[in-house]
């Protein structure tokens, strides 16, 4: 029997530097809220160096410095491949990155080796040496579940094995602690 991949079970509010809540329960995915309030219903604009549109496939594939932007959103990777549908106009399904992808709101940010935009769940699924920034808080992992529709982000160890990860297939991270005056009476 193996044990759970999962080490801590954390939620905390982006844009705050206090920790709502810790528990080293071993069962639940680490938590962070970085998306709270993304508009993925607003238009998505992309560059990049070169595209490929394959109609009959219903798809477009982006390659070279891929550059998308959504609202606030920044995804930032070496290729692309966007799913659409054709009717009466362009309507985006999903976008799946790889090669060095970043994503970025504001000051937070996820980098991973593949990305998957679904853009009809409104969820972005990462995979491969996952790591996830906010502020100076870090979490580190081999997956990471982004829901934009409550805001909430899920880092597991799942898909560990990707280059530059441990393997351990276990969750870790460092949240810092605001500074106490040790002088102040108790």
């Amino acid at each position: 029997m193996t044990r759970p991949l999962l080490i801590a079970s954390l939620s905390f509010l982006l844009g705050s530097a206090a920790l709502i809540g810790a528990g080293l329960t071993g069962g639940e995915p680490a938590q962070a809220q970085l998306m709270r309030g993304h508009d993925s219903s607003a238009p998505v604009d992309f560059s990049a160096d070169r595209i490929e549109v394959q109609d009959r496939a219903d798809r477009a594939v982006v390659s070279g410095n891929v550059h998308v932007t959504q609202g606030d959103l920044v995804l930032d990777a070496a290729r692309m491949t966007i799913a659409y549908k054709n009717v009466g106009g362009v309507e985006i399904q999903r976008m799946d990155a790889a090669g060095n992808v970043r994503v970025t709101r504001g000051q937070d940010r996820a980098t991973g080796d593949v990305a998957i935009y679904d853009l009809n769940t409104r969820i972005i699924t990462m995979l491969g040496d996952v790591h996830l920034y906010q502020g100076t808080n870090h979490l580190a992992g081999g997956r990471l579940v982004m829901d934009l529709n409550t805001g909430l982000s899920k880092v597991d160890g799942r898909a560990a094995s990707g280059a530059g990860a441990t393997g351990s297939g276990r969750v870790s991270g460092r949240f810092t602690v605001p500074k106490r005056d040790e002088t102040a009476p108790k």
